[in-house]
């Protein structure tokens, strides 16, 4: 769904228009600072693996770490992907409404988490689904 002619690809909210500039600057931000987060996670990765464990309690110690800063690059990987979408949002004038039903996302949601691309009631129902997946 475009926004219309001459309203800078901004979402329309009731009692005026969504600003996406404000959005792009924070976006780019957390873009930025995940990024960095990502880079420094690698490089500390490198290291560990580089340095050899003394014994089998090292050994454990050192792999739970691992482990552990795998899944946070993991999970800033995704929200750096949901960023960059964001952004790509914003270009093309559908930023702030529900990638599903073209619906405007509530802006308290859209100040707690900008690159989210769902309304609540979606995200709510992409999650029940996961729940019901994973329990199967």
């Amino acid at each position: 769904m475009r926004s219309a002619p001459g309203c800078d690809n901004a979402a329309h909210r009731p009692g005026g228009i969504l600003n996406t500039e404000r959005y792009r600057q924070r976006l780019l931000e957390v873009e930025r600072a995940l990024r960095r987060r990502i880079d420094r996670s690698a490089t500390t990765a490198r290291e560990q693996f580089d340095e050899s464990a003394r014994d089998a309690g090292d050994e454990s110690v050192s792999d739970e770490l691992k482990e552990q800063e795998f899944t946070e690059v993991e999970l800033d990987s995704t929200t750096l992907n949901e960023v960059r979408e964001a952004l790509k949002r914003i270009d093309d004038g559908t930023f702030g409404r529900c990638v599903v039903d073209g619906e405007p996302i509530d802006e308290k949601r859209l100040e707690a988490m900008p690159w989210t691309p769902y309304c609540l009631k979606h995200q709510q129902l992409r999650e029940a689904g996961r729940r019901t997946t994973a329990t199967l």
